[in-house]
């Protein structure tokens, strides 16, 4: 424990007050919640991550203790700002994927191009060399074809692993015109309008298992003495 700039214990003390109210306005706002993502419910959430994280903080300066919980993305977005009554809604995915059999996703691609010659003789789909004439040219192929969703469902039958990925659903205040915003699709995202997200990490298994296996430790203990 630094003995520097150690909070005081009055310090301490607000901020666990700071908590315990938090914990109550976000309870009532569940209690009147108007819907699933009721943006109510949101920024309550975020203030009572915010606060508890405070406390936990100060609570290890003065005292070197730690709380026993712990709340997932409070560190990921600020609190929601955007109408409390959204009309308008963006919603931004983004996937990652390695190429794992770049064979197997050539075939697809070439698959494809059987089925549809005009893929094979399209420069802007098949490239130089066909469909299957390299790996850029058999994904264009692939996502030109395949919707997204699709493609995420069956991303190991075209040889891809997947990788993290997030969906945001942001608030807008009114509809974009027609090819308003297709040059720069993702450069008016703010963070402070996302209603609701949605993550998936390998991050996540790897704590769910480190967690188990803390689990299995505390419940069988060691057989050494």
């Amino acid at each position: 424990m630094s003995d520097a700039a150690q909070p005081t214990a009055a310090e301490v003390r607000a901020a666990a007050e700071a908590v315990k109210a938090a914990l109550d306005r976000h309870l009532e706002a569940v209690e009147r919640r108007s819907g699933e993502d009721d943006p109510a419910v949101y920024a309550a959430f975020n203030e009572l991550a915010a606060t508890a994280e405070a406390y936990d903080e100060l609570l290890y300066d003065a005292y070197d203790e730690v709380t026993p919980f712990e709340i997932p993305g409070d560190d990921t977005l600020p609190a929601y700002a955007g109408p409390e009554e959204p009309s308008v809604l963006s919603v931004l995915i983004r996937r990652d994927y390695a190429v794992v059999e770049p064979q197997r996703l050539l075939a697809q691609a070439q698959r494809v191009a059987d089925l549809d010659p005009d893929v094979d003789a399209d420069p802007e789909a098949g490239g130089p060399g066909g469909a299957a004439g390299s790996v850029h040219a058999a994904l264009g192929v692939l996502f030109g074809e395949y919707e997204p969703d699709e493609i995420a469902s069956r991303h190991k039958e075209f040889g891809l692993e997947e990788g993290d990925s997030t969906l945001w659903v942001a608030a807008g205040d009114e509809p974009a015109e027609p090819g308003e915003w297709l040059s720069t699709p993702f450069d008016q995202a703010d963070p402070q309008r996302v209603v609701c997200r949605f993550d998936v990490s390998a991050v996540f298994d790897e704590e769910l298992d480190l967690d188990e296996e803390i689990e299995d430790e505390g419940e069988f203990g060691s057989s050494e003495d």
